[in-house]
């Protein structure tokens, strides 16, 4: 079997594995996905700086900004409100210290911004059952479809 081959079937696997998940997935958990694939993609960007692959930095960087921008768009502002703003700002720094990291092959500014993210993270992942809890008491009991006779 060829690496290409290889890499081929690992890619689908892994493309079906996420596709999976996010069907599945509640909106705490997708955020957390999101969270993670910036964190994969950025500790592939350092290494692609470390061995001068311009071109997959650039890529792998730009996909960590969109990442980090959806983040930064699902958040509401005006329910969130000074927790909500102070995030949005660190997201839009972590986007400019990423855009700067490209530009100057950084691996400095790619490591603080991941260092970041894994804070975020970890704040993300620790109220995550209090979120799920609470969505399961919002979430109204299933009402009886089948009709009966009159």
């Amino acid at each position: 079997m060829t690496p290409y081959a290889r890499n081929s079937k690992l890619a689908a696997y892994q493309s079906v594995s996420v596709h999976g998940g996010v069907a599945n997935a509640d909106p705490h958990a997708m955020v957390q996905m999101l969270m993670d694939a910036a964190a994969e993609r950025m500790a592939a960007a350092r290494g692609c700086i470390e061995r001068g692959e311009r071109g997959r930095q650039a890529s792998l960087l730009h996909s960590c900004v969109l990442i980090i921008g959806e983040l930064r768009g699902s958040l509401n502002i005006s329910e969130g409100g000074p927790l909500a703003q102070n995030l949005s700002d660190l997201y839009d720094y972590m986007i400019r210290q990423l855009v700067l990291a490209n530009a100057k092959s950084d691996v400095g500014l790619v490591m603080e911004v991941s260092r970041l993210m894994d804070e975020v993270r970890s704040a993300w992942i620790a109220i995550g059952p209090e979120v799920r809890k609470a969505a399961r008491v919002a979430v109204p009991a299933p009402v009886n479809a089948v009709a009966t006779p009159a």
